[in-house]
C-alpha cells in the first residue's frame, strides 16, 4: 500500500510536472528537474535514517534478488567465503546464491522450531566465522513472518543487511551495518528500485566480472546515473520520503507500527480459532503470519474477506496460510476492519 496522498499527488502530477507540460516519466534523467527529485530523496533518506557522512546511498535496479548477486560480486573475495544467517525463506535464498554462484557460503540456522510447533529466533547461532568476508542477514522474513528485533555482534566483521520489507518502519542505527539493501516495493515506492546504503570502506572491492550496473563503486561514482535508472519509481520515493518526512519522522512511524502489530496479534492471541506459530518476541510487525485451526476453512475465509474489500491476505505459496501485510501507509482502521472481519468469520463458523 502507498500513502493516498502520496498517491493523489502523483495523479495531479501525471500530466504536467511542476509546469513541464509533461509527466516526469517522460522527463529526462540528466535533466534539471530529475536531478532536484535524485538530490531531494538523498538528503530526505539520510534526514529520515540517520546516516552518517561515510556511508554512500545509491539508487539502483535489479531489486532484492539482483543485490543477492550484487553483496558476494561487491564483498567476497575469490578464495574467501561468508557467513549467512538463515532466519526465513529470503535469508536461504541469498545464501543459495552466493553458494552455488559466486563462492563458499557458510549456512548458520538460526530459525528453531520448539516441541509446541513455535518457531523463534536463536541468536546464539549468530556467530561469526573467523576469516568470514562479511555477514549477511535479512531483518523480516515476509514469508515465515518473522522480524529480528536483536543485532548479532559481528566485530569487525561487516553485517550486510536486506531489510526490503521493514525499512523505515522503525529506528535503526546504521553505523551497525557494513551495508543495508532494500527493494522499495514494500515500504518506499512501486517496484524496480533498490538502494544500497553501503560504508566508503566497502567500496571498491568488486570482482573483476562483477557486472557494471551491480558494481556499487561504479554507481557511487555515477551518482546513481550510471544508466537511465527507474525514475517513475525513484519520484515516488522522494514523495513518500517527503510523507514520512511530515508524519514527524520513523519515530512516528514506529509508534503506529507497534500499535498495529498489537491490535492484531492481540485478537489472535485471545483465541483458539486463529494460532500463529512465531514467538511473540521474533513476531513481525509488518508481515503477521497466521493460521486457521481448521485449515479446510481457508479458502473460505479469503473470499469472504475478498468481499469485505480485504485483499492479499493468501500466505505465501512457500508455507500457505494466511499473510496481513501492515506496511508503513496501512492505517490503523484498515487493521481494525480485518480484525472485525476475523471476529464475525469465527462466530459463524466455531
Amino acid at each position: 500500500m502507498l500513502p493516498p496522498e502520496v498517491m493523489t499527488t502523483a495523479q495531479q502530477e501525471f500530466l504536467d510536472y511542476h509546469g513541464m507540460g509533461i509527466g516526469i516519466i517522460e522527463a529526462s534523467h540528466r535533466g534539471a528537474e530529475f536531478d532536484a527529485i535524485a538530490k531531494n530523496s538523498e538528503k530526505l533518506l539520510r534526514k529520515l535514517m540517520n546516516i552518517p557522512d561515510n556511508y554512500r546511498v545509491l539508487f539502483m535496479q535489479s531489486g532484492g534478488r539482483g543485490q543477492f548477486s550484487a553483496i558476494p560480486l561487491n564483498l567476497l573475495p575469490e578464495d574467501g567465503f561468508a557467513d549467512y544467517f538463515i532466519t526465513g525463506h529470503w535469508s536461504r535464498c541469498a545464501f543459495k546464491e552466493c553458494d552455488e554462484r559466486f563462492g563458499k557460503a557458510v549456512a548458520h540456522e538460526c530459525l528453531v522450531r520448539d516441541e509446541e510447533g513455535i518457531y523463534h529466533v536463536d541468536y546464539s547461532k549468530m556467530e561469526v566465522t573467523k576469516g568470514a568476508a562479511y555477514a549477511y542477514v535479512c531483518f523480516n522474513e515476509t514469508v515465515n513472518g518473522i522480524e529480528m528485533f536483536d543485532l548479532p555482534d559481528t566485530g569487525s566483521v561487516p553485517l550486510i543487511a536486506d531489510m526490503s520489507s521493514d525499512i523505515l518502519t522503525r529506528v535503526i542505527d546504521v553505523r551497525r551495518f557494513g551495508a543495508i539493501i532494500f527493494g522499495v516495493q514494500k515500504n518506499v515506492a512501486p517496484s524496480g528500485l533498490v538502494i544500497a546504503i553501503v560504508r566508503e570502506d566497502l567500496l571498491g572491492h568488486s570482482r573483476k566480472y562483477c557486472p557494471s550496473i551491480l558494481d556499487w563503486s561504479v554507481m557511487n561514482q555515477y551518482d546513481s546515473l550510471f544508466n537511465t535508472p527507474c525514475t517513475f519509481a525513484w519520484y515516488m520515493a522522494d514523495l513518500v520520503f517527503q510523507w514520512i518526512d511530515r508524519l514527524g519522522g520513523v519515530l512516528e512511524l514506529e509508534k503506529r507500527n507497534i500499535a498495529k502489530a498489537e491490535l492484531l496479534y492481540g485478537y489472535i492471541d485471545s483465541t483458539d480459532f486463529y494460532r500463529s506459530v512465531i514467538a511473540f518476541k521474533d513476531r513481525s510487525r509488518v508481515n503477521c503470519v497466521f493460521t486457521l485451526k481448521d485449515d479446510s476453512l481457508s479458502s473460505k475465509f479469503l473470499a469472504e474477506a475478498k468481499e469485505h474489500h480485504l485483499i492479499g491476505l493468501k500466505g505465501h505459496k512457500v508455507l500457505g496460510g494466511m499473510r496481513a501485510s501492515l506496511y508503513n501507509a496501512m492505517p490503523i482502521e484498515g487493521v481494525q476492519a480485518l480484525v472485525d472481519f476475523m471476529k464475525e468469520f469465527e462466530k459463524a463458523n466455531s
